[in-house]
């Protein structure tokens, strides 16, 4: 591809590209890089990107709470990371999935967090398509990769008091009857936004599209270069530290009868710090949507019946899902662990600028579990929003739907998915929007 001039006409999508490699471009203001069928001179408008991280088993009873609004709000303990983060924030209290109420167990409670649909009993899988994938769905032509759906805990293969735990591991679903597949490796995920063929990972991302780069940066302003040149240094960032996963050995989850293995470890595969896993996905979520690789991603940071351990947090004495019955000190130090990620997020995007924007200002972040507390209360779930979904969401609020008649979980989707250019007449147990969004 050539950059000889500002003035040349451009494809509808501008990359950089090398052997075997595509690389999205980020936001520059030199070049109409969103280009969604608007006339030749029109101004580029940053696109909407939608985010949905979730862990499971639900926050500690007496720390997740806010009051006020703006820079004066006030947040509890569990979600002080994001008290940089007021103002662009959106604190829902009384919003609740019909259908999980039943049973009261895990096994029925995650698997339609983000479709609002009955969940099957006994062997069958069925739940509805999640609003993430209604999203990708309709955006598939406008981006290399439709959706990225990232996981930091393998999926749990068992039947729990007759409903699959399938459900328990999977919040993304592409059809009723199948969750969408669980990247667990960061490796795999980073090539999926770059490589042309996944798993041909013998040489740097940026390595092979180099020649463009330089090609590209004598052809913009001098403020696009500086932006050009934070964007490689952070692929390149991620590319090493994906290489460096996994060597410190602490073992999360379940802990098989050797401490130590008795044959030689395997390539690197899945980093065994859940921290450093967590935070990998996280800069991957961060390179997806700073590219416009994908506009929609969904991020479970673990499951609901979670085996999780934290040594880092030194809290490895008891898995999540134990944990979470607990209500003490080290659940909402736990807690905190994870609201961190999505105060990193928040604050990684909050960093690039997009226009009069920030990529944050240009997302919805949306961050949820499956339950209020570690004892199954899902009458109403525990649910947090940063980001201005491209200046279309008045942030800084706190809604309260607890005692109104449409607190539907579906009925906030239609109203988020409106926000990223998709208008439905229903989605899941839900013809209505929430006015207040």
């Amino acid at each position: 591809m050539a950059f000889s001039s500002l003035t040349q006409p451009l494809s509808r999508r501008t990359f950089l590209r090398g052997l075997g490699v595509t690389m999205a471009l980020p936001w520059l203001e030199s070049l109409p890089v969103w280009g969604d069928d608007k006339p030749k001179h029109a101004s580029s408008e940053p696109p909407v990107r939608f985010a949905c991280l979730f862990s499971g088993n639900g926050f500690h009873s007496k720390e997740w709470w806010a009051k006020g609004e703006g820079k004066n709000m006030e947040l509890g303990k569990v979600l002080e990371s994001l008290r940089p983060f007021r103002e662009k924030l959106l604190f829902l209290r009384g919003l609740y999935n019909q259908e999980a109420l039943i049973g009261g167990i895990h096994s029925c409670q995650t698997g339609n967090l983000l479709t609002g649909a009955h969940l099957a009993p006994g062997g069958e899988i069925r739940s509805g398509i999640s609003c993430d994938q209604v999203v990708a769905e309709r955006m598939k032509t406008q981006t290399r990769v439709p959706s990225l759906v990232l996981g930091c805990e393998p999926s749990i293969a068992a039947i729990h008091k007759n409903y699959s735990m399938i459900y328990s591991s999977h919040i993304s679903w592409s059809s009723p009857t199948t969750p969408t597949p669980l990247e667990l490796y960061p490796a795999l995920a980073f090539d999926r936004l770059f490589r042309d063929e996944v798993g041909k990972a013998d040489k740097s991302v940026l390595d092979a599209v180099m020649e463009d780069a330089r090609g590209l940066r004598r052809s913009v302003s001098t403020a696009d270069q500086r932006r050009l040149d934070e964007y490689l240094s952070s692929v390149r960032e991620v590319e090493q530290r994906i290489g460096q996963a996994g060597k410190a050995g602490r073992l999360q989850g379940w802990r098989p009868t050797l401490t130590k293995p008795d044959m030689k470890r395997p390539a690197d595969g899945i980093p065994q710090d859940i921290d450093q896993h967590m935070r990998l996905m996280c800069d991957i979520l961060v390179l997806a949507f700073r590219t416009d690789t994908t506009r929609v991603c969904t991020l479970k940071l673990n499951n609901d019946h979670s085996s999780l351990r934290f040594p880092h947090l030194k809290v490895d004495y008891m898995i999540h899902h134990l944990l979470s019955h607990t209500d003490g000190a080290d659940w909402l130090k736990v807690n905190q662990f994870f609201v961190e990620q999505v105060a990193y997020i928040a604050k990684k995007l909050d960093e690039v600028k997009e226009g009069e924007r920030t990529l944050l200002d240009n997302s919805m972040i949306l961050y949820m579990s499956s339950m209020m507390t570690g004892g199954h209360d899902n009458r109403q779930l525990p649910v947090v929003m940063v980001g201005r979904g491209g200046g279309q969401i008045k942030t800084g609020r706190i809604l309260d739907y607890l005692n109104r008649p449409n607190r539907k979980m579906c009925s906030l989707y239609l109203s988020l998915m409106d926000r990223a250019g998709v208008h439905l007449d229903s989605f899941g147990d839900s013809k209505e929007r929430l006015g207040e969004i």
